[in-house]
């Protein structure tokens, strides 16, 4: 698809207002006198039940790592089964 179709595509999406959580979002955009989202034309539908907006750029996700703990008898087979 040439990026004149997707320009025109674009155009005629009716976006509607964004919601608070949207506030501070890099993808807002101004548009006929009312802030849209670029990346979605019903932004209110991707915070609904406590969701998190997956293209949100102002929210940072938390990632926890847990380690496991290994039992060093087991480890120790395991590797010494790969040598061979």
């Amino acid at each position: 698809m040439s990026t004149e179709k997707r320009a025109n595509i674009n155009t005629m999406v009716a976006r509607l207002p964004i919601v608070d959580q949207c506030e501070g979002c890099e993808r807002i955009r101004e548009e006929g006198g009312a802030k849209v989202c670029f990346k979605y034309a019903e932004p209110a539908f991707h915070w609904e039940d406590g969701q998190i907006c997956l293209m949100a750029t102002h929210i940072k996700k938390e990632v926890t790592v847990v380690k496991k703990a290994v039992n060093p008898l087991k480890a120790s087979k395991r590797m010494a089964g790969k040598k061979k």
